[in-house]
């Protein structure tokens, strides 16, 4: 019995980094200018298996609410070496003009099997989540222009942040007094969020971090709390 469970787990393992191994999504993040009519996305299988591949946009509630923009093609194969261009449009929806909104892109890759009588073969779906964030027309500049915007004050044993810009600011890094918060994640534009301190920091010197439009890590900036 020890050697049969050992045997799935070894499959499990193998089948899934396969599977990400397999469909490559050319960017953590996408940016959608609402200036223009579209934005797109590159997907790309360098394995030699092929794979099915469904795209779709929600909102961040989870809830029922539908998200306005369609992904085309949202259902498609990819076989091995090829690459695929995923269009992301805007189908209606009253967004805020004087900020960014923020939305998840989902691209889930399904890998296929050969048929076989004699063996019984398991397929796992890799789902890839990135941030859509869409920018209005009329809003100047990005992200780094304007992270040294951020204030910092402590709430309890808490970090509270807030931002008066209309960018999300997408942290990479946040230090107080030399020690790393964990489990940071962004602020919304004219929002506030709240990060857990660490321990035994009640103040003292900030230094943060974030990520680019592009996915890279900015210089650092520094205030104090």
């Amino acid at each position: 019995m020890k050697i049969f469970t050992g045997s799935i787990l070894a499959v499990l393992l193998v089948t899934s980094t396969l599977a990400q191994a397999g469909v490559v999504v050319g960017g953590t993040r996408l940016i959608y200018d609402g200036s223009k009519k579209e934005s797109s996305l590159s997907v790309s299988n360098p394995d030699k298996v092929s794979y099915l591949v469904q795209s779709w946009v929600n909102t961040t509630t989870g809830g029922a609410e539908k998200a306005p923009f369609m992904v085309t093609p949202p259902l498609f194969r990819l076989d091995g070496g090829q690459q695929n261009v995923l269009r992301v449009v805007r189908a209606g929806g009253n967004l805020p003009n004087d900020r960014e909104s923020l939305y998840w892109m989902n691209i889930k890759a399904i890998p296929s099997a050969e048929v076989s009588s004699n063996q019984n073969t398991l397929q796992i779906a890799v789902k890839n989540r990135i941030k859509l964030i869409f920018r209005p027309t009329g809003l100047k500049g990005v992200p780094e222009d304007v992270a040294d915007k951020l204030t910092w004050q402590r709430s309890g044993d808490s970090l509270l942040i807030t931002n008066p810009t209309p960018f999300y600011m997408n942290f990479m890094q946040i230090s107080v007094a030399g020690k790393e918060v964990k489990n940071v994640t962004y602020v919304a534009p004219q929002s506030t969020a709240k990060f857990a301190l660490p321990a035994g920091v009640s103040g003292g010197s900030v230094s943060w971090k974030i990520i680019s439009d592009y996915g890279a890590v900015g210089p650092e900036h520094k205030g104090s709390l």
